[in-house]
């Protein structure tokens, strides 16, 4: 079967307002995780450490530079992942409309080719 990641984004005020709510969030995320796991199609599911820990390697240059978060110029920022073993991507999308979300979030729903699909390189 075809693997998806269903990829949470958000912007600065969905994840205000998903803080503010944090308790019922968190209660409501692990009920669609167990929903899952009940379904047999999760793989895996990580939320991301705050923006501002991380940093950003830019390979635009000639050499790569890194700068610190937080990155005030983006509008969306990647939250977590749910990595979900479905038979379509129309099923994907199901359980996509199903994740416990702030208003102004959106989840990303990318198929994860196979080992079959990448190019191999001759050696």
């Amino acid at each position: 079967m075809p693997k998806y990641l269903l990829i949470m984004r958000g912007t600065d005020e969905s994840n205000a307002a998903m803080m503010a709510d944090i308790d019922e969030m968190m209660t409501a995320t692990r009920q669609f995780i167990e929903e899952t796991v009940k379904a047999g199609v999760l793989l895996a599911a990580e939320g991301l450490d705050d923006p501002g820990r991380g940093v950003v390697v830019d390979f635009s240059g000639a050499a790569p530079v890194v700068t610190d978060g937080p990155y005030g110029e983006t509008k969306e920022l990647f939250g977590g992942f749910f990595l979900l073993d479905v038979a379509s991507k129309q099923e994907a999308v199901e359980w996509a409309k199903r994740v416990p979300a702030a208003r102004g979030s959106k989840i990303e729903v990318r198929r994860v080719p196979g080992s079959d699909e990448v190019p191999q390189v001759d050696r």
